[in-house]
């Protein structure tokens, strides 16, 4: 047996959703080494390699994250959703109360005698969309009904969101999105997800008005309200606060049609955090516009197939984990897209599997292992069938 042949048998389920995420990694590997000089210059001495080296192995280990993960029966991840949520409600309050504050903001928390960080909220909506699908799928006797299924979502929904807004509200407002849609397509009545998103306005509109009133019981409302204004009304706003999104359209003017070459931005020593929030404007610097709708695409095309994954899935809670973790996905790869495109206001989110990080790409890994552990159950089935 030839080498192809033996990665084709290891590698079970959709061999797309595979070439996608190899893409994704190879795509990751180029732009960070270009991106993250200016951070190799402050830190390091100039010694990018020493972030190449470090991002390579966590995205080597997110690639045996995806294997292992793709190995077990997605079915394993239903059972462990209400213990995943507990540890998720856990660890959100831990860093409440715990976390170190970086940037204004408590978003990570120190993992003991390691000295390392993690973002809790990556787990969380991980957690979340998992346990959603979960009660989606077991509960579709009674979708209908108020008391047996929709309550025993909304709490969850509202509860994780709260805890996470407090610290990232985009992330809140992404994931409560995704919880949304996956209401929809998963036939819960409409009128109570009408309710839920009521409740969801009013909650986040609650938590904004108390942040402009007591600024100490939420300090990220300062930022939050800075944001929308300077996005709403850019020429009022001070260079400073625009200084992000200028320097990250300078670089994409710079890219032209079909960019400057790798390794050759100029911006990426201006645009900050050109590693992580706003690596897209050096890809489309470096790469050009064809370069940066090439990588829209391949994120449309792993949605594609994800949608086909669910059309084809006899399970309810593989159709809906398969889908909430695929729009997951495509909606932070989409709201990082329309930051650097001065499109929404800044946030925080990452560009999935690109940016430079560590437990983001390590939980996007987990979510691409339990697509595809669908796609291979469905594969095995189809197999069987003919």
């Amino acid at each position: 047996m030839n080498i192809s042949a033996r990665i084709a048998a290891e590698l079970r389920g959709d061999r797309v959703i595979w070439a996608i995420v190899v893409l994704l990694a190879i795509i990751s590997m180029v732009s960070v080494f270009s991106s993250a000089a200016t951070l190799a210059y402050s830190e390091r001495s100039g010694e990018v390699s020493y972030y190449l080296i470090k991002h390579g192995a966590i995205l080597a280990f997110g690639l045996v994250v995806i294997y292992v993960c793709h190995l077990l029966a997605y079915t394993k991840f239903s059972r462990w959703a209400p213990g995943m949520l507990v540890i998720a409600f856990v660890l959100l309050l831990l860093t409440m109360f715990f976390g170190p504050v970086i940037n204004n903001s408590q978003r990570w928390l120190q993992i003991p005698f390691v000295g390392l960080t993690f973002q809790t909220s990556d787990f969380a909506k991980l957690a979340l969309i998992v346990f959603v699908a979960r009660s989606i799928g077991s509960k579709q006797d009674v979708i209908k009904d108020f008391k047996s299924a929709f309550l025993p979502i909304i709490l969850p929904v509202i509860g994780v969101c709260v805890l996470i807004a407090i610290n990232d509200l985009s992330s809140a407002l992404m994931l409560f999105l995704i919880c949304i849609l996956m209401m929809i397509v998963g036939r819960v009545a409409m009128q109570y997800v009408l309710t839920l998103i009521l409740m969801g306005v009013s909650v986040f509109s609650l938590m904004v008005m108390l942040g402009a009133k007591y600024p100490n019981l939420l300090p990220r409302a300062s930022t939050w309200e800075k944001r929308m204004e300077t996005f709403i009304n850019p020429s009022a706003a001070s260079t400073d606060d625009r200084y992000q999104i200028t320097k990250a359209q300078i670089a994409m003017a710079n890219g032209g049609l079909v960019g400057v070459g790798p390794g050759n931005s100029t911006q990426r020593n201006y645009v900050p955090y050109a590693y992580a929030d706003f690596i897209y404007a050096i890809i489309v610097e470096e790469y050009g516009v064809i370069g940066g709708i090439a990588l829209i695409l391949l994120y449309l095309l792993l949605f594609f197939r994800v949608v086909r994954l669910v059309t084809k899935s006899s399970k309810a809670f593989g159709a809906m984990v398969a889908f909430g973790l695929g729009l997951s996905i495509l909606m932070q790869a989409f709201m990082n897209i329309a930051v650097n495109l001065d499109l929404v206001p800044v946030t925080g989110l990452t560009l999935p599997l690109v940016s430079m990080g560590g437990t983001s790409i390590l939980f996007t890994c987990v979510s691409f292992g339990i697509i595809l552990s669908v796609s291979k159950y469905i594969e095995s089935v189809t197999a069987d069938a003919t």
